[in-house]
């Protein structure tokens, strides 16, 4: 049997894949939870990686929840609304949490529809680069449901309150050139570039201290929803960690030099 979810490594860079493209890569089965999970809480682990790209397999990102299984009533969507409540903070909900708090730099490279859940999977990442494919479909009410997974806090942030209420109440899907006008992607390319393109980003990423890194995603995380004083308080922690860092020593000691430096994330 496939695995849900592919993870390939090249050199400090890791390369998450959803593989289900018969069904345009769901990501409500449990398997596929598990697997991105335990594919997040692995990368945090080993300090050797540096940034994740996340991507769909075939021709599109991911179609959110499988529509079948809801009018089955199958899977996650089976059960009373007690149950149903559990099997969502216990089940799809585990995604956003994991990729939330995930310690590296992560970018969603959209090669085709990310609609609903698919849609809120992509603006998880830090960053997103769209191919000319992509669309995007915060499309929950179109189904009589609501963005289940964290999309009615993750859209506003992406668009502003504006343009996310237009893509809730609506439904509506928007191309990757407006995505790209509204501010929900970094960059469109044409699909034969998409992960080309999201590894130079990495590798532009990539070559910086790790630990750096990782205490500065927490940083922007933090200034999210704390205060200014309480976050440069947790600044000031976090910076007195970095200067006693070796990589700390070696860029200075490369500016000093005028050359490129080799950080070891000691």
């Amino acid at each position: 049997m496939t695995a849900p979810v592919r993870v390939e490594r090249t050199g400090d860079v890791v390369v998450w894949t959803i593989d289900n493209p018969e069904q345009r890569n769901p990501i409500s089965d449990e398997a596929t939870i598990e697997a991105l999970e335990s594919a997040v809480h692995a990368a945090d682990r080993d300090h050797s990686i540096r940034v994740a790209i996340l991507t769909g397999a075939g021709t599109a990102f991911s179609a959110g929840g499988n529509v079948k299984h809801m009018r089955d009533k199958a899977g996650m969507f089976a059960g009373t609304p007690a149950q149903l409540r559990q099997g969502y903070r216990h089940g799809i909900q585990r995604i956003p949490k994991a990729l939330y708090h995930c310690e590296i730099p992560t970018i969603a490279a959209v090669n085709g529809p990310a609609i609903g859940a698919g849609c809120d999977l992509a603006l998880m990442c830090d960053m997103r680069i769209a191919a000319t494919t992509a669309t995007f479909a915060e499309s929950f009410v179109r189904l009589g449901l609501i963005p289940g997974d964290g999309g009615a806090w993750l859209l506003p942030r992406a668009v502003g309150m504006a343009r996310a209420s237009q893509l809730a109440f609506t439904g509506a899907a928007i191309d990757a050139a407006t995505a790209l006008e509204w501010g929900m992607v970094n960059e469109v390319v044409e699909p034969d570039r998409l992960l080309d393109t999201a590894h130079r980003l990495a590798a532009e990423i990539a070559v910086n201290p790790p630990h750096a890194l990782r205490m500065t995603k927490r940083l922007l995380r933090e200034g999210q929803q704390q205060s200014l004083e309480t976050l440069l308080e947790l600044s000031a922690a976090m910076q007195a960690v970095t200067h006693h860092t070796a990589d700390h020593d070696e860029a200075v000691a490369a500016v000093l030099e005028r050359r490129a430096p080799r950080f070891t994330g000691d």
